[in-house]
């Protein structure tokens, strides 16, 4: 009996070990959502975001997690490369709706990576790195045949995708690689809180309810791949809070933040729809969640308590302090240097393998996921692919000892360089290379040194009184910047 029960055990054991060897991966990747946005990092914040701050209790929280831009594109790029995009063609700014493709044919990308380790993979939501728009013999493009490059091609087996941010025509939605209508109808701009620009919409997709069409698709994934015979990768990188800030009718008014504060509750909404699906299709012991947001929040904070904010006039794109720090405690906005423009929630479950609750403070980059799933499945790294990318994994597992990275490298929408080891942050530039003043130009004196455990708003420049500590960050940026890892 008893010789019984110990190979059971081994059994048990070794069926555990095998249903966590290849967990499914749901990564969501919000647009725009500032680290103050999260009840559960910013407990003052009046947004509630129950969704969120359930997944924070129920996995880890990174307290220190920053994109490797600060702005759409290129964040996208780093995080499915694994590779900084200032090493790309795309040295600031982001593509339109109408780009060329910005990874080369040759990148691996996590998809086709997992692919090659046995993953059924998708994509619902937004791409923003380029489609193979074909044209027509005037030269046009032609919306009837469809894109040549795209999610379909870099090794999603199925994808639902806008071609871009939801304020960027051509609007309308692409299923595999084909709209899903013809983009015939002429949309007119509009101004913020609605943002868009002039351009070709398809009659099936109304910004209102582009949330719920992306949720739907991904429910309805999720419950097709329900049966377990294969893993999955589900990447969900939203639309929202991004512009146009259009939160569907069932969320207008539902906070006392105005649309905006509206709009991130919808998000929350979305993310805790799409974590019930998993939950009730009993998927949640062996999925790994992984949540984030591609830079920081666009709303300005306003000092001035006599000038108005949003609460007072919808069309304004900041709040009082008193109101809300979309970007909790961080200086800047969305495109800055500062610490505003890529420190960002992050937020992993597994609860088969991380423990609940957990409070992770050492520094991540977004492109670490890619290595992370790799060190999950204890794959080696492909010769040339992901090379700034370094597994966090061990700090899911509780073990910071056999964690090491080497500095992050920062980049804002205007091309500024900032790198950041241990407590301390260099930015290569004299601004904030983004949206607040003064934006300043990269590499151009005074560069600004800050120690961000004493100064975590970055008010005051060190960089006089520490001059030995800036000459050592900025040798260590020149050895990343200029040698990539192969």
């Amino acid at each position: 009996m008893k010789k019984s029960c110990i190979l059971l055990g081994i059994m048990f054991a070794a069926l555990s070990t095998m249903a966590t060897d290849k967990p499914n991966v749901v990564l969501i990747l919000a647009d725009d959502m500032g680290f103050g946005d999260v009840r559960a990092l910013n407990p003052k914040s009046r947004i509630p975001t129950p969704a969120l701050d359930k997944l924070s209790r129920e996995g880890a929280t990174f307290l220190d997690a920053h994109t490797p831009s600060s702005v759409c594109t290129p964040t996208r790029y780093g995080l499915l490369t694994g590779r900084y995009c200032w090493r790309s063609r795309l040295k600031r700014g982001v593509l339109n709706g109408y780009g060329a493709p910005l990874m080369t044919p040759d990148r691996l990308i996590i998809p086709r990576f997992l692919k090659q380790h046995g993953y059924h993979t998708a994509m619902v939501g937004k791409w923003h790195l380029g489609l193979g728009f074909q044209k027509n013999d005037a030269g046009k493009f032609d919306f009837s045949k469809p894109v040549t490059d795209g999610p379909h091609t870099r090794g999603f087996d199925f994808s639902f995708i806008i071609p871009a941010s939801l304020d960027f025509p051509p609007y309308g939605y692409i299923r595999n690689g084909t709209f899903t209508q013809f983009p015939s109808i002429s949309q007119a701009a509009l101004g913020f809180p609605a943002y868009l620009r002039t351009g070709e919409r398809s009659p099936d997709l109304n910004p209102g309810d582009c949330l719920d069409d992306l949720l739907r698709e991904s429910v309805a994934y999720v419950k097709a791949r329900a049966d377990g015979k294969q893993p999955f990768f589900l990447y969900f990188p939203l639309t929202a809070p991004h512009k146009p800030v259009w939160p569907h009718e069932r969320f207008v008014a539902k906070t006392t933040l105005g649309p905006y504060g509206d709009f991130v509750h919808q998000v929350d909404y979305t993310v805790g729809e799409l974590i019930r699906a998993l939950d009730e299709s009993g998927l949640r012991e062996n999925t790994l969640v992984i949540y984030t947001s591609d830079n920081g929040s666009y709303m300005y904070r306003e000092n001035d308590d006599k000038q108005p904010d949003h609460l007072t006039d919808n069309s304004l794109q900041k709040y009082h302090s008193a109101n809300h720090t979309a970007n909790g405690p961080w200086r800047g906005t969305k495109a800055d240097i500062w610490e505003a423009g890529h420190h960002v929630p992050f937020f992993v479950r597994w609860p088969a393998r991380v423990k609940a609750g957990m409070k992770i403070k050492q520094p991540v980059c977004l492109t670490d996921i890619f290595m992370t799933l790799a060190d999950v499945l204890k794959a080696k790294r492909p010769p040339g692919t992901a090379t700034d990318s370094y597994s966090f994994l061990p700090l899911l597992q509780g073990d910071a000892r056999q964690y090491t990275r080497p500095p992050v490298i920062h980049h804002s929408s205007g091309g500024m360089f900032a790198i950041r080891q241990g407590d301390w942050k260099l930015v290569l530039g004299n601004g904030s290379g983004g949206r607040e003043n003064p934006k300043g130009k990269p590499f151009e004196k005074p560069y600004h040194l800050s120690n961000l455990h004493t100064d975590p708003g970055e008010t005051k420049n060190l960089i006089e009184g520490e001059s030995s500590m800036a000459r050592e960050l900025e040798a260590a940026f020149r050895e990343i910047y200029e040698n990539e890892r192969r």
